[in-house]
């Protein structure tokens, strides 16, 4: 069968310009590529075609003796082999599938975590601390080059500067990092001494971070730009400061609210009073009614914390605990004893939830 034309395969004139031919190839390897057209037949001949046309195309000589001669004028069994042909298909299509040569070892600083234990008053509040965190940083001897000062790193011999090379498989062209400078372009002969020829030195470094008020546990504050050094001069990564509260002697946090447990005395829960309770700001004072149980909760609104992203301050709950008292005197327990035999001649009156109980507990021994 007679070959097309391969301006007729790539779709353009015969006066396009390398950049419309390079679009033109690039279009249809993307729609016929193999990987992304497995098993059809079709358009992997396709993809042959429009590859053997831009490898003419793309070549001014073989250009110029296909536009005189037409296909008797271009040796078209080695134009998938040469190293020029590779070149050009990579160029138009390396970047679509596995990037283009170059310095490719530029990369990232990794990014660093530093955890951070806080009070919980600071972490309401806000403030302002030191850290000190190990990292990579640049070698200020050779500024990040790994060369020994007053010498340059050589231009690789294997890649030529490009950071990968290209080998030819069937009608693939695959590129692949340079084993011999590891996909950096360069060799360095002469290494730095303070890095070891690797452009970066571990140190420690001392920083100051502002913790925002309404932080809670496990929060991230995100310090741009002083993580580890790039490699081969790419830009830093980032510090992150995740938060830990400590444990305290008598607030538990719940998001914005806190809880607290407030133990009474048995009189005071039997004949009511006022309690002192403390708070974050300092102290506040609650009524306590006659005959509060342990368990009651009293809400004080926006006593608690205003999170980072809230409003408005949360509520301090303080849990009521009624304390049994403890090492009685003698005169104490006559009087408790008094009080329980006075208590025991209405007992459904003085301690209506022990008698319901009971009468439960009866009830499912019965059945």
């Amino acid at each position: 069968m007679a070959k097309r034309d391969y301006y007729e395969i790539l779709g353009v004139n015969r006066d396009a310009d390398d950049s419309t031919i390079k679009k033109a190839y690039r279009r249809l390897a993307m729609k016929h590529h193999p990987d992304r057209n497995a098993g059809n037949v079709k358009s992997e001949e396709l993809f042959k075609e429009a590859k053997e046309a831009y490898e003419i195309l793309s070549d001014p000589n073989k250009r110029a003796a296909y536009d005189q001669f037409g296909h008797a004028g271009v040796d078209t069994s080695a134009a998938g082999a040469g190293a020029g042909s590779a070149q050009g298909f990579a160029e138009a299509f390396g970047d679509i599938f596995g990037g283009r040569g170059g310095r490719s070892s530029v990369h990232r600083g990794s990014d660093l975590r530093y955890s951070l234990e806080i009070s919980l008053e600071q972490a309401a509040r806000g403030t302002e601390t030191k850290i000190r965190i190990p990292t990579m940083d640049t070698c200020s001897a050779c500024h990040g080059e790994g060369s020994k000062p007053g010498s340059k790193p050589q231009t690789c011999p294997t890649c030529h500067g490009h950071g990968q090379v290209r080998m030819q498989q069937g009608f693939f062209s695959i590129q692949q990092t340079c084993p011999k400078c590891h996909g950096n372009g360069k060799i360095i002969t002469d290494p730095c001494s303070t890095c070891h020829g690797t452009g970066r030195v571990k140190r420690h470094k001392t920083l100051n971070v502002k913790i925002p008020a309404g932080v809670d546990e496990g929060d991230r504050i995100r310090v741009s730009g002083e993580g580890e050094a790039g490699v081969n001069g790419g830009p830093p990564g980032d510090l992150y400061v995740v938060i830990h509260l400590a444990s305290h002697p008598v607030f538990q946090r719940d998001g914005d609210h806190l809880h607290c447990e407030i133990p009474i005395s048995f009189t005071t829960a039997a004949l009511g009073g006022e309690i002192e309770v403390p708070t974050l700001e300092g102290h506040a004072r609650i009524k306590v009614p006659a005959e509060t149980q342990t368990g009651k909760i009293f809400r004080l609104r926006s006593k608690g914390i205003k999170g980072v992203r809230s409003h408005d301050k949360g509520d301090l709950l303080c849990h009521v605990i009624v304390e049994t008292p403890v090492k009685l005197t003698a005169r104490q327990k006559e009087l408790l004893e008094e009080l329980e035999s006075i208590s025991q001649k209405d007992n459904s009156r003085h301690s209506p939830r022990a008698k319901s109980w009971m009468d439960k507990a009866r009830e499912f021994f019965s059945d």
